[in-house]
């Protein structure tokens, strides 16, 4: 297989192309400006040459198109015509899909000492240096092979930290020399004379072992802290700087203000804080859809800012910052606020709990009220658009900056405007993190979601109609122990002494109860195999010295397993009756969740089929069925039709949860009278213990 002619292409088409699209907009904003133009000109002019060379002659006409584009700019002056910017981006728009439709190169065989990745992966940029007088020399590093220099650091920190097994083995032989040295000067008579010389020969045995012991460690530990040393360094080269998103957003902000009739003004700052490639694309596409919402939701039409007394023009600002090992990214705009009751509406309507105020004391919308705009499925648009109106949005933002094991929050004022917050890692790869110690099993919690850890004696847990809580200096935090929420139904001792770590996100509280703490490491964090399929409140591995597995935690997903721990206890002191009924014929998935449920504090039966579960209804009543749609014999949509034809039980609430994805299986399931539907491979406890709770109470 011969090697890709497109290798270095790619990459250096892309940042051209990058860099035609920020000048594009910067000559929109700001008119004519002739280093715009001329950079622009070349940025043109190196693209042709480049596809001539690979003979990709489709770009290279339209990179020559471009040039004409841009020729009558040289040496003018004043506004650029809208339609010289429409022609320009439209230009660097077909550019760009002639790029990715450039035919990919065949995948190379497997190698199992490299890391996940495409084959050319997209290449990131060292880090940038300060400015020198002489030219600065530069490479570009694929991650494809960044990740197997990783990935090969990675095995040797491991196996050198292995070697420290035989340091302590050379320890022992020392301690046996020195025991058989002693020994053997005790003795005397007719054996002292040969015992002199054995004494001399363990004497230097024990010389000896002790001077390998010293080299050993000596040795070790340097080759640790160059290989950590290594990886530091290699690792920095993952980051890129958050400021190769801004063109994107920003031209994203323009497109939808253009198509809505609004006029907004783009502004970013902290574009110098560097994060990981992998974590700066997920959390682009999760600010695409912030943007886009502001400018639809957010900013009002130019004739409704006049009349509020506000410029005509809203204002979109984005900025990041550095927090500790984490980034945080506000995308915040002027306009009209969150409709906290339309908002309420909203939620009511698809049967989520809603806060009984739509505003705070200070006027502000409550935390309660904007945390309802993450809901899937949740929109105040009163039609559907091309931009609003499906309630998708910032539900999938949400999504994605949960998966980079990050966290959303919102914050609203009537008449001035919303910030959305999106925090996430800046690297994804290795972290900080506590480790901690419960039922005998080590378990990491990465430091970002720690606020601190306390004493918890049993006299300072006290079991309240709400649930349990540990009491503290500021008041009552809900608590829980780590087993209890890793092995749901699991009954650990409630009066053993332990420590306590204390969780927080944005205002959310809450403290786990754990037997040992191991103090703090940075640790490389390693994907679950996939065979292992998506295990609550676990976001990866990592190995510790010897080379032994042990999970990494969720921080934000503790936080809402103790929650749903303390709304089953609420359950219980009102004596709701709340039972359950799960119908499915995966053995694996109905116990996962009933442990689920049952750790919510719900009661709950089961059923391998539909003819059972119909049985079981007829036999008592149930708050809420949680069914799957292919079983033997008769499926979901079928037992759900059976129930909604029941006179007795049509009122029963029945979740669908199944693998089947596709639109027109979730429209079987509506026609069959379902009152949500669940994908397995979206599962997220939180979300079902919500819905299930919103039906009950309904």
């Amino acid at each position: 297989m011969g090697r890709d002619p497109y290798r270095y292409f790619r990459p250096e088409a892309a940042e051209l192309l990058e860099n035609l699209g920020a000048g594009a907009l910067r000559l929109e904003r700001q008119g004519i400006d002739a280093p715009t133009v001329a950079a622009m000109l070349r940025y043109a002019h190196t693209l042709k040459g480049a596809a001539r060379v690979v003979k990709l002659g489709a770009i290279a006409d339209r990179a020559h198109q471009l040039e004409d584009v841009l020729a009558p700019l040289r040496g003018a002056e004043g506004e650029v015509d809208p339609g010289v910017i429409a022609a320009l981006l439209a230009g660097i728009d077909g550019l760009n899909t002639l790029l990715r439709d450039i035919d990919a190169p065949a995948p190379a065989p497997a190698d199992a000492s490299a890391a996940p990745g495409p084959v050319d992966g997209p290449e990131v940029a060292a880090p940038p240096v300060p400015p020198a007088a002489a030219p600065v020399e530069t490479v570009r590093v694929y991650v494809r092979e960044l990740d197997r220099l990783l990935g090969g650091l990675d095995e040797a920190i491991v196996r050198v930290g292995g070697v420290r097994s035989v340091h302590d083995q050379l320890e022992h032989a020392q301690r046996l020399a020195r025991s058989l040295t002693e020994n053997l000067g005790r003795s005397d008579g007719a054996d002292a004379r040969r015992n002199r010389r054995l004494r001399d020969v363990a004497a230097e045995l024990r010389t000896l072992v002790t001077r390998a012991a010293r080299r050993l460690d000596a040795g070790v530990g340097r080759a640790e802290a160059e290989l950590a040393g290594a990886r530091v360094r290699g690792q920095a080269l993952r980051l890129v700087p958050a400021a190769r998103a801004f063109q994107s957003l920003e031209r994203a902000a323009r497109d939808t203000a253009q198509a809505l009739g609004r006029e907004v003004d783009f502004v970013a700052h902290g574009g110098d804080v560097h994060v990981d490639g992998q974590v700066l694309t997920g959390i682009s596409e999760a600010l695409l859809h912030v943007v886009r919402n502001a400018i639809d939701h957010g900013i009002e039409p130019p004739d409704e800012r006049l009349a509020r007394g506000k410029p005509r023009r809203g204002r979109l600002t984005l900025g990041v910052v550095r927090a500790g090992s984490r980034a945080r990214f506000t995308c915040t705009d002027d306009g009209r606020g969150v409709d906290a009751q339309a908002v309420l509406r909203a939620a009511a309507a698809r049967g989520l709990s809603v806060p009984p105020t739509a505003q705070a004391a200070d006027g502000s919308t409550p935390p309660a009220v904007l945390d309802l705009l993450f809901a899937p499925g949740l929109t105040t648009a009163s039609r559907v658009s091309a931009h609003s109106g499906r309630g998708v949005g910032l539900d999938v933002a949400r999504a994605v900056v949960e998966g980079l094991e990050g966290a959303c929050r919102a914050t609203s004022a009537p008449g001035r405007g919303t910030t959305i917050e999106l925090e996430v890692p800046l690297t994804l790869s290795s972290l900080t993190v506590l480790v901690v110690e419960v039922g005998g099993r080590r378990a990491s919690l990465p430091l970002g979601g720690v606020e601190r850890v306390v004493q918890a004696r049993p006299e300072d847990r006290l079991r309240t109609d709400e649930g349990w809580r540990l009491l503290l200096d500021e008041g009552p935090v809900p608590f829980a122990m780590l087993d209890a929420l890793l092995e749901p139904g699991a009954a650990p001792a409630r009066d053993r002494a332990c420590s306590a770590v204390l969780l927080r996100d944005g205002e959310a509280r809450a403290a786990v109860g754990v037997d040992r703490l191991h103090g703090t490491r940075t640790e490389v964090l390693k994907p679950l195999p996939p065979s292992c399929g998506r295990l609550p409140l676990v976001t990866g591995a990592a190995f510790d010295a010897q080379g032994d597995p042990h999970l990494v935690l969720d921080p934000h997903g503790l936080l809402r397993a103790v929650a749903a721990a303390a709304r089953g206890a609420e359950r219980a002191a009102a004596h709701v009756p709340s039972a359950v009924l799960v119908v499915d014929d995966s053995l694996t998935t109905r116990m996962l969740e009933k442990s689920i449920l049952e750790a919510a504090g719900y009661r709950v039966e089961i059923a391998a089929s539909g003819e059972e579960g119909l049985d079981r209804l007829r036999a008592e009543p149930f708050a809420c069925v949680l069914v799957d749609v292919e079983m033997p014999g008769m499926d979901g949509f079928e037992f759900t039709a059976r129930v909604r034809a029941d006179p007795s039980r049509a009122r029963t609430p029945i979740i669908i949860v199944t693998s089947l994805a596709s639109p027109a299986d979730r429209r079987r399931g509506e026609q069959a009278g379902a009152d949500d539907y669940v994908v397995k491979s979206d599962f997220d406890q939180g979300f079902l213990l919500d819905r299930i709770e919103g039906l009950i109470q309904r």
